[in-house]
């Protein structure tokens, strides 16, 4: 059973609250101005709900203050993302949203609604549509708002996506993508908003509010709604209550996340820079006039470090519970579910450091008046406070291999009988490593298999994996559920001798013979093992509905039958293993398209999926291949070079990204963690499968 998890030395933990409530993919939590008696939630769909702000608070107290998700287009990064209560609530009974609706490929909207009833509701036929953009990809779209203490309304665009940003949107000043943007909305309807006279080009009284298919102005048009610019996607950002600055996070390219303070008239260098890093130039690009992250911090690190790879801005925390945040800009990071803080560094600049290692899906944080910070889970749909942790326990977490009780304390080389061996008919690529798998449930629990085939594991699960290379150990992963819910990853590196394996702090890479071996972070772990994949990636059914040899017996049983028949499931199998999905072995005898496709799964569908917003592609076996929305699809994330570049060109793998990113090996590289080597099974069997396409599914 898995041990509790290294203690958390920061004096912060997260604990849910709202127990009984869940909702669907927040992006937002409030209180009203004046009003700290209800909570109102911002969900990505396209609905506001509210509740009263008790701890205890029921289901049934939850009420939807509007519905209007028939207007919003969520697709890639899009959705309802951002809200903003008028300050001068409720004296002022109007509401501002900030979403995306079907254009080409997608439009952002800023819309104010009002409400008829006190606040209770707001009315659908009351939108007055402000401002618009036209988004030329569906990632980077940015969408926070919020008034500042000047009682403006302002907007954090992003770069408009793709990769790299190809349209140079960060620094041209004939668009507002890249861009931080406010107007004055206290004006008269059929102005829609007028520019406020201290923005960077008042003066040159052009405004781009576009709404026919355009993304930026002539030529020489510097946009008057521009407050400072220079950003890729500001994703998620806030007013500190107290001082009133704008701190923001960042989201990076490919190497650095960072958090910014954004001020009037600044340029925060993209895509000049990324983080505090020449990106475009790759060097001795010109930096003059640009501001420096306030922080940077890297995609990878040791477990006690701020690490990840999609920043998640948050607050300034003013609550009264957690006396030494007072101050400080609390943040996390989408990719490795960590929260962290920006303090100072002790010799006049700033530092992040790690606050809690959570397996939250951290989209959002929220603010209420009290001061005190919520993180928000946009995967289960659970609300966490930061509250104190008191005074952390000793560490006893196993240091050695031998000490997890997994595997014998004489001899950690062999599984302890309750590590059930198991199999997957796609295997994911790990460098060319033998792979020895096992799963273990505590007593008196079983797995819930969900209706997608996904296995959802009770709390205290351990799933563990041993890699060899030539024939030696060089590493054993534990892959656990803690008994608070979380999900946590550890590395063990086996000794010359194989004698014994210690926990690694962090990321480590070391030459095996001929090639180098990378042992993933902490945080690298959950990147791949992503909560809209359920965490553990290889136990479901298509992939254990295989015959397998188990050592212990000397026996050969389908692995599904193995399982319910030791009372592993929580209910019957659906049917007879014969009836039940099995994923096609991608180097086995089926079809060409099913055993590729069963590749992309295994090495791609944790993270490309619906919902992820890692591009337009869903590579779940389950779908059709007309349905994982990749053949003649642009790609989301760069071109790479390529001309005339779509994820899936049928009969082309020079120029479909699928295949350019499995044969590369640099920063484009699939997967992106875990791996330096092409596989070269792999790359030929998707090569081969695009070459035999003629034509996109009808």
């Amino acid at each position: 059973m898995a041990p509790a998890p290294p203690p958390n030395t920061s004096g912060v933990i997260t604990q849910r609250v709202f127990p009984a409530l869940s909702f669907s993919q927040p992006l937002g939590l409030f209180n009203a101005p004046g009003d700290p008696n209800r909570v109102f939630v911002q969900e990505r769909l396209g609905v506001i709900r509210s509740f009263p702000n008790q701890n205890d608070a029921g289901v049934g107290s939850v009420t939807t203050v509007i519905d209007f998700s028939a207007r919003v287009n969520a697709t890639g990064e899009g959705g309802f993302l951002g809200m903003a209560f008028h300050p001068n609530w409720p004296t002022t009974l109007e509401v501002f949203v900030s979403y995306t609706e079907t254009a080409s490929p997608l439009r952002t909207v800023v819309s104010r609604l009002k409400s008829l009833d006190s606040g209770a509701t707001l009315a659908l036929a009351s939108e007055e549509r402000l401002f618009t953009i036209d988004q030329p990809y569906t990632n980077h779209n940015g969408g926070s708002i919020s008034f500042g203490p000047d009682g403006f309304l302002y907007l954090g665009l992003g770069d408009g996506g793709s990769g790299g940003d190809p349209l140079n949107s960060g620094q041209r000043l004939n668009t507002n993508l890249g861009k931080f943007i406010r107007i004055d909305v206290n004006v008269p309807f059929a102005q829609k908003y007028a520019i406020p006279p201290t923005n960077p080009y008042a003066a040159d009284n052009t405004p781009c509010n576009l709404s026919s298919s355009q993304t930026s102005a002539a030529v020489g048009v510097r946009c008057a709604e521009i407050y400072a610019l220079g950003v890729r996607n500001p994703w998620r950002w806030s007013f500190d209550t107290a001082s009133g600055e704008l701190w923001a996070a960042d989201v990076g390219q490919g190497l650095y996340e960072e958090v910014d303070r954004i001020v009037l008239g600044g340029n925060y260098g993209w895509r000049i820079r990324e983080g505090a890093h020449c990106y475009n130039p790759s060097t001795g690009c010109q930096t003059a006039g640009l501001i420096d992250p306030v922080v940077e911090y890297p995609r990878s690190g040791a477990a006690t470090d701020m690490t990840g790879n999609s920043t998640t801005g948050g607050f300034v925390y003013r609550g009264s519970t957690i006396s030494t945040l007072v101050g400080k800009f609390v943040f996390g990071d989408y990719g490795s579910g960590k929260i962290g803080v920006v303090e100072p560094d002790g010799m006049g600049g700033f530092t992040a450091r790690l606050l809690v290692d959570t397996s939250i899906s951290l989209a959002s944080f929220g603010q209420l008046a009290d001061g005190e910070i919520y993180a928000l889970d946009i995967g289960s749909g659970q609300i966490h406070k930061l509250v104190p942790s008191g005074t952390p326990p000793v560490d006893t977490f196993p240091q050695l291999l031998s000490q997890t009780g997994c595997f014998q304390a004489s001899d950690p080389k062999v599984p302890v009988a309750a590590l059930i061996p198991f199999d997957v008919n796609a295997a994911l690529w790990s460098d060319g490593a033998a792979k020895q798998r096992y799963l273990a449930i505590p007593d008196g629990t079983t797995i819930t298999v969900q209706p997608s085939g996904d296995f959802d594991f009770p709390n205290g699960t351990v799933l563990a994996k041993t890699f060899s290379l030539g024939g030696k150990r060089i590493e054993t992963r534990l892959f656990m559920r803690h008994l608070n819910g979380t999900w946590a990853g550890y590395s063990y590196e086996w000794n010359d001798l194989e004698t014994e394996a210690t926990l690694l702090p962090g990321a480590k890479a070391r030459v095996v013979g001929t090639q180098t071996w990378n042992y993933p972070s902490r945080s690298q772990c959950l990147q791949c093992h992503t909560a809209i994949a359920g965490r553990a990636l290889g136990p479901e059914v298509g992939q254990l509905n295989r015959a397998m040899l188990y050592p212990a017996t000397g026996r050969t049983a389908n692995q599904l039958e193995t399982l319910a028949g030791l009372g592993f499931f929580s209910a019957p199998l659906s049917g007879p293993v014969a009836t039940l999905p099995r994923y096609e072995e991608p180097f086995g005898t089926g079809t060409l398209e099913l055993r590729a496709r069963a590749y992309l799964h295994a090495n791609c569908a944790g993270c490309h999926q619906q919902g992820m917003g890692q591009g337009p592609a869903d590579w779940r076996y389950s779908l059709s291949f007309r349905n994982t929305n990749s053949c003649n699809v642009a790609p989301q994330n760069g071109n790479l070079g390529i001309t005339g570049a779509m994820l899936i060109v049928p009969g082309s793998p020079s120029t479909s990204i699928v295949s350019r990113r499995i044969h590369a090996l640099n920063a484009f590289r699939m997967p992106p963690v875990g791996s330096v080597i092409a596989d070269p099974q792999g790359t030929a069997l998707i090569d081969q499968w695009i070459t035999s396409l003629t034509m996109c599914p009808p």
